[in-house]
């Protein structure tokens, strides 16, 4: 069976910093894309990083680059987001995801095939 944990989100003052994590099992994780997306209340899922699946190749959403690095330790399974410099509009579920192989767009959601439940990550001003 395959999981996705999310954990590490808070309430957090703008301008502070997380450090999000997604455990992974039962799954061959080295050989899958990740990524995390975001979703705020009323609002679509959207794309904020992903990460091939040998950590050479990293793409980040608009909004986020230069604040957020999504990283992966295929050793422990894991893939973390470090978040600085928070705002209020980075408030959203974090949710990690699984693409696995023939790789889609690490844009798109429909790429990803496995999910966790998500991580609430507050940002007040």
């Amino acid at each position: 069976q395959v999981q996705l944990v999310e954990s590490g989100g808070r309430l957090v003052e703008a301008g502070g910093s997380l450090r999000l994590s997604c455990k992974t099992s039962g799954l061959i994780f080295s050989e899958y894309a990740m990524a995390w997306f975001r979703q705020a209340p009323g609002k679509e899922r959207e794309f904020v990083a992903a990460i091939t699946r040998n950590g050479l190749t990293t793409d980040y959403t608009d909004s986020v680059k230069g604040r957020f690095t999504i990283s992966r330790d295929n050793a422990r399974n894991t893939i973390d987001l470090l978040m600085n410099s928070l705002k209020p509009e980075d408030t959203a579920v974090y949710s990690c995801a699984a693409d696995p192989p023939p790789y889609g767009d690490s844009r798109s959601a429909r790429s990803y095939l496995y999910w966790g439940q998500g991580t609430q990550v507050t940002v007040s001003s």
